[in-house]
């Protein structure tokens, strides 16, 4: 599913933005996390130090930025809740019809 330059040029001008507000909501999801007095302090810690871990790998954070898995890379912002198929306003009918397949 290789995408157009338009569409590729589209992907890669959002996709910052797109993770800067997925960090921004892990970041309140964290201070809410860590602001919970009813676990010890040791206990928040090293809660937050594994699930930093685990997030640092998740798609809102970091993506392959390759133009043969941009289509992938969409459908996989939209299944983890990144991003909603409304934000794909603007990318070609064949890249929303692409995507909408694979989440099928």
């Amino acid at each position: 599913m290789e995408i157009s330059k338009k569409d590729w040029k589209l992907f890669r001008e959002r996709l910052p933005g797109w993770q800067e507000s997925y960090m921004e909501k892990l970041l309140k999801e964290y201070v809410d996390y860590l602001s919970d007095d009813t676990k010890h302090a040791s206990e928040r810690f090293w809660g937050l130090t594994e699930r930093i871990k685990e997030d640092r790998r998740h798609p809102g954070v970091v993506v392959t930025m390759t133009k043969s898995r941009a289509t992938w890379n969409l459908a996989y912002l939209i299944n983890e809740g990144v991003i909603t198929f409304d934000d794909l306003e603007g990318f070609s009918d064949d890249v929303k019809q692409d995507v909408q397949r694979i989440l099928e």
